[in-house]
Parts: C-alpha cells; structure tokens; sequence
C-alpha cells in the first residue's frame, strides 16, 4: 500500500501505476442487495433461473454501478491518503463498460495517477481505475475517477 501524506507526495506518483488491490468476490447476496438499495431488481441481476435459461451470460451478473461503487473501497487498498481535512468523490470521467461480471466473480482494481492539480489549495486528482476480472483478459471497466482532497496544513 501507498502512503501519501501531503501534494508533494502525490504529485510524485503522476503518470504511474500506483498498484493493485486484493481481489472482491461479488456474490448473488451482495448484487440482491445492491438491487434492494438502488430498487434495480432487473431479472439480469436477480433472477438466477431465467438468468441462466434466458440470458446471454448464463448467469445473473452484478450491475454496472455496483461495480463503480467498489472504487472508493479498492481504491483504499492501494493508496492511504492521510493527513486530509475532507475527501470527496468529485466525478467519473471517460468510463467505457468492457464487460459484464458474472455472478461470483473476483474482481479488483488497477490504478494509475493520471494527474494531481493543486487548485488553490483543493487536490484535484485524476485516477484510472481497471477493474480487472478474475480467469479474463477484458477488463469490467476501465475509466477515471476524480477525488477532490483538502490536506492539514503543515
């Protein structure tokens, strides 16, 4: 795990790979779930028996949005920013969905500073985040997400 304490520190990391995370098993409980909180209980993601008789992947598959949501929780895995007032998730840009994630699958994320901007004190930081799919080459999605990061004075 990185550990990024200031702008200075992460400036330092633009342009690179900053790591991995541990791999996430996304199971039928959590993707019910899901569909419970957002009230998406389309058959593709909840019902496994015309999922599996019907559908293209033989299989339920999680949504798209539960896969965009793991980010902040992987994205802690791979990078400790601390010594931060307040953190906010600013925005997704450029996100293309590459493929779907079958029911029980591990997925993890893959991440590279894009860049790190120091707009009057607030950290814009432009992460690519690859979620990558266990047993497959295509990623789930491969996008940049925009935290906005207000460090303590030092």
């Amino acid at each position: 795990m990185v550990i990024i304490n200031s702008f200075e520190e992460y400036k330092s990391y633009e342009g690179k790979m900053v790591g991995v995370s541990e791999w996430h098993k996304i199971d039928q409980e959590q993707i019910n779930r899901f569909a419970d909180a957002t009230l998406d209980h389309q058959w593709i993601h909840v019902d496994k028996d015309r999922a599996q008789n019907d559908g293209p992947f033989k299989s339920t598959i999680a949504h798209g949005y539960l896969t965009l949501s793991l980010i902040p929780y992987l994205w802690k895995q791979i990078a400790d920013v601390r010594n931060v007032k307040m953190e906010i998730n600013y925005g997704i840009e450029n996100f293309k969905f590459g493929q779907a994630v079958p029911v029980d699958s591990e997925v993890r994320l893959e991440a590279t500073v894009k860049s790190i901007t120091n707009l009057r004190g607030t950290i814009k930081a432009v992460i690519q985040a690859k979620l990558a799919i266990k047993g497959h080459v295509k990623p789930a999605y491969l996008g940049d997400v925009v935290f906005l990061y207000h460090f303590h004075e030092n």
